[in-house]
């Protein structure tokens, strides 16, 4: 399998220069140069498989340049540090199923990617002789997710920006507890838009990204969204019979939801995608108005999704249009006027894939309290801003909700909720007593530069 970028100058590149390019040099995203396609007999014998050999025979089909029992290795690795032996449970509740893909090591479904991730830089890092330097952006769990993920590993250094006082507390805990000597938090003093633009610029320094070996760990590398492609599988495995699904998902950044809709682009049987937000509603206004302007960050009870600029947007746009000079033109469009226009046609194609909700902070709380009152089941505010848009839906085919987070980081929001806080599990309560480690930093490229530059030399 090669990849090439949405933008189109960057092409057939094996799977391993994918994960360590990140973002393509060209400014665009990586993608794989087909689409490999599932049929319904192989849905069937894939449908047996625990969550690690689904992952394997998933995985290996967008992989060609790692030796089989090294990918096993490496997937099996990455999934032992999960509570749970099968990964991902799916309960029931009414009338919709709850897919909770939160039982990794910092209770948030970025584990899933993350942790996969950050074995295969150690792998491939080791295999070359290479050392990386990791920079991310998080809005709350992608940040922590990377860290545990690569934390102590050798030739890795992991610099992460977040948006100073606009992460839950635990979230911000979780980073700023690992005092390892390759690990960096950035407190920044802006919206995790700013923090994801400040990222964006300096990857697009090509000079400066090769001269510092600086690598992407967010989801615009290829690989994260290659490992939540699986759940999508095990999830309609375990909750449907033969029949389409519609599967919900919170989602700020598009990049869990792409990873449905490559599923579905597979041959998943999934009928329609539903795109839950919250208040920073740019990706619903998108799907029901072909409204994509960005507006201004409001601060919610689901703070990972506080989001205006989706960076897997991009990655659907090639879909949509399937051409890298409409692409770039259409990020080019949202540069100049912070916003992308959309045809009728356009729209039409956009709707047979997605519907979408948006939750407003009113709505979060009542939604975890009927739900708790109605099932004895604590939603975390992400998951209610699904399980909302579940309800707005209707039973018109089966439902199933991805749970992206455990309960307990997001404790003052349930108290509101419900009255009382969700029962912590041991290894976030040991947390309150640990040493931090944090840099506070202006919202500034040049500044988070010149961090960069001082800690590395």
């Amino acid at each position: 399998m090669l990849y090439k970028s949405t933008r189109g100058k960057v092409k057939n590149i094996q799977f391993k220069e994918a994960v360590m390019m990140g973002l393509a040099e060209d400014g665009g995203l990586l993608i794989p140069q087909e689409i490999p396609h599932i049929s319904s007999s192989e849905l069937i014998k894939l449908s047996s498989l625990s969550y690690q050999e689904l992952a394997f025979e998933l995985i290996s089909k967008f992989t060609d340049d790692i030796k089989r029992d090294t990918l096993k290795d490496i997937i099996n690795k990455s999934y032992s540090t999960f509570e749970i032996s099968d990964v991902i449970p799916v309960v029931k509740k009414g009338d919709i199923y709850i897919a909770e893909i939160f039982h990794g090591p910092t209770y948030a479904f970025k584990d899933i990617a993350l942790q996969f991730l950050g074995n295969l830089f150690e792998y491939i890092l080791e295999e070359t002789g290479q050392k990386l330097n990791i920079l991310g952006a998080t809005s709350g769990d992608t940040g922590s997710a990377a860290i545990y993920g690569v934390r102590g590993k050798k030739n890795i250094n992991i610099f992460i920006l977040h948006p100073k006082g606009k992460v839950s507390p635990i979230q911000e805990l979780q980073m700023t507890t690992v005092t390892d000597s390759n690990v960096f938090n950035l407190a920044v003093d802006g919206t995790f838009d700013d923090c994801q633009f400040i990222v964006k610029k300096i990857f697009s320094d090509v000079d400066f990204k090769k001269q510092y070996s600086l690598g992407a760990v967010n989801s615009i590398n290829w690989a994260r969204i290659l490992a939540q492609i699986v759940y999508y599988f095990h999830c309609y495995f375990k909750a449907a019979k033969g029949e389409k699904v519609n599967i919900v998902v919170p989602t700020g950044n598009f990049g869990n939801i792409f990873a449905g809709y490559f599923a579905k682009l597979m041959g998943l049987p999934i009928n329609k995608l539903i795109l839950a937000t919250n208040e920073n509603n740019i990706l619903s206004r998108f799907v029901n108005n072909g409204d994509y302007s960005i507006k201004s960050v409001c601060e919610t009870y689901s703070p990972s999704m506080d989001i205006q600029i989706a960076s897997n947007f991009e990655r659907y746009l090639f879909y949509l249009y399937n051409s890298p000079e409409k692409v770039v033109e259409k990020m080019n469009e949202l540069k100049t006027n912070k916003k992308i226009s959309f045809t009728e046609e356009d729209m039409k194609i956009v709707k047979d894939d997605f519907a979408s909700y948006s939750t407003s902070n009113d709505e979060t709380l009542s939604t975890i309290k009927s739900f708790y009152e109605s099932f004895n089941y604590i939603l975390d505010p992400h998951t209610a801003c699904g399980v909302n848009a579940a309800n707005k839906l209707g039973k018109i085919e089966l439902n199933i909700c991805l749970a992206t987070a455990h309960p307990a980081k997001f404790y003052d929001a349930i108290y509101k909720a419900i009255g009382k806080f969700p029962e912590e599990p041991e290894n976030i309560k040991k947390l309150k007593e640990l040493p931090k480690k944090l840099y506070e930093i202006e919202n500034d490229t040049e500044k988070v530069k010149d961090f960069l530059i001082e800690k590395l030399s």
